[in-house]
């Protein structure tokens, strides 16, 4: 993860915490806010190709803008082990940073100019990054994407 990052010219801030079982909780560990999480989500097109949605804690996608932004009439959440094989990372644990594969990221606008943790693609760490560096380092699209 943290060759990948370095890869894209993206700093990374690894903290190491105990195992959390919720966003909420890993926040509270954290001693940050939730809204200061970004859940990574891996959401499968119906061509069969996957994204990453990366959204502030606290929200849901928006399947219909989510839709409507990409053209598309169908999408969904793959199973845990699916997200595994298309990520390499366990759900809790995903990230589009170091991904075994780069698939498309699309970022809240919620999210842009802040500070935040995200998945670091192992249990008992979070991930501080500029989510405006993570945009410009992968490429990622900034959309209203959740709810």
């Amino acid at each position: 993860m943290l060759a990948d990052a370095d890869q894209h010219g993206l700093a990374v801030e690894l903290r190491r915490r105990p195992a959390a079982g919720s966003l909420e909780e890993a926040a509270e560990l954290l001693g940050i806010h939730p809204s200061e999480m970004v859940k990574t989500i891996v959401v499968r097109r119906s061509s069969g190709s996957y994204l990453f949605a990366l959204i502030p804690g606290g929200t849901q996608i928006a399947w219909p803008k989510l839709r409507s932004l990409l053209g598309v009439s169908k999408m969904k959440l793959p199973d845990a082990a699916e997200a595994l094989g298309a990520t390499g990372y366990e759900r809790g644990t995903i990230t589009p940073i170091g991904s075994e594969r780069s698939w498309p990221v699309i970022v809240d606008r919620r999210l842009a100019g802040r500070r935040a943790a995200l998945g670091a693609g192992g249990h008992g760490y979070s991930a501080f990054v500029d989510i405006d560096d993570l945009v410009r380092a992968y490429d990622a699209k900034v959309a209203d994407i959740a709810s």
